[in-house]
């Protein structure tokens, strides 16, 4: 394998203004520079990027670290990542976790091997003290209110958005509610959320036969409805596309389709003209990649916005 020793001696120049060349470092001649990139040309030489970033002291890695990609919520803000990153010079490295706490501590310890610049925590399984002891390897991000701990986090305020759409169902004079979410109430920040707006709007729990976990894509959607069956006459989904499954069981059954209201403002929501709400996850994801690249530990918050269709 080729090394800046082997170019240096081919070329004749020393290693040390072979290195500032690689580095695209000051105080090399022309000539010295064009010399020694053909010689990497004539040995077909590549430089180790990662032993280049820290010579440099700099890693142009984020890591994102998320469950799935099943839902709008992470769809939308990876592409929210993405289309920030695509002309900054930074890799976006996908890291998958599957609420597995020993995945997402390996992905700290990358951060704290310097594989990575920054991590980016869509959600998170382990405890939040475990992120706040590693931000001193790296910047880290959250997608959650991190209070009074000392972390950059991007979040979305969407309680009064819930509790309003709760307002609209009961408006509608629906009696028979069911629930569907992708995780426990205990362990989802967002299904808690749900939970206090809905115990907000009908001073009560949610009835726990027509609330359906583990709920997340289309098809887990019309899985819900046949479970739930003719017992509801309203549902707030997960999502639009699990709306739109949900919908379908009913037609495919030439039964009666009930209320619906999805979440996220996808296009299913449009063409089936459902209520909905937007939480605005691609603008939190664009907002996350500029915190990961920033020197400086920051905030935002964002409002979401019940969307009333009739």
């Amino acid at each position: 394998m080729t090394t800046i020793r082997d170019i240096a001696e081919k070329s004749g120049y020393s290693i040390t203004t072979v290195s500032r060349v690689l580095n695209n470092r000051h105080y090399v001649s022309v000539k010295a520079k064009q010399d020694i990139e053909k010689t990497m040309k004539d040995l077909d030489y590549v430089p180790n990027a990662i032993a280049r970033d820290l010579s440099r002291g700099e890693n142009r890695n984020i890591g994102v670290v998320l469950p799935h990609v099943k839902t709008p919520y992470f769809t939308q803000i990876i592409n929210g990542i993405l289309t920030e990153a695509f002309e900054s010079g930074y890799q976006v490295v996908l890291l998958p976790s599957e609420y597995d706490q020993e995945m997402e501590m390996s992905y700290l310890e990358k951060l704290r091997s310097k594989t990575f610049s920054s991590l980016i925590f869509t959600t998170r399984k382990i405890d939040i003290n475990e992120l706040i002891k590693y931000s001193k390897y790296g910047r880290i991000v959250c997608f959650e209110d991190p209070g009074e701990n000392d972390l950059s986090a991007v979040y979305c305020n969407r309680m009064p958005s819930f509790i309003e759409a709760f307002k609209s169902i009961k408006k509608t004079g629906a009696k028979n509610i069911a629930v569907t979410l992708s995780r426990d109430f205990t362990v989802s920040v967002t299904g808690s959320e749900i939970l206090c707006s809905y115990q907000h709007v009908f001073e009560k729990d949610p009835d726990k036969d027509l609330t359906v976990f583990d709920v997340i894509t289309y098809e887990d959607g019309y899985e819900a409805a046949k479970k739930v069956g003719t017992k509801a006459d309203c549902f707030f989904a997960t999502s639009d596309d699990v709306a739109a499954g949900i919908r379908q069981y009913y037609l495919d059954n030439d039964l009666k389709v009930p209320i619906l209201y999805g979440q996220e403002n996808e296009l299913s929501s449009q063409l089936i003209n459902i209520p909905t709400i937007n939480h605005h996850y691609f603008e939190m994801g664009q907002t996350a990649f500029k915190m990961a690249k920033s020197k400086q530990k920051q905030r935002k918050s964002f409002g979401a916005e019940f969307i009333e269709r009739k």
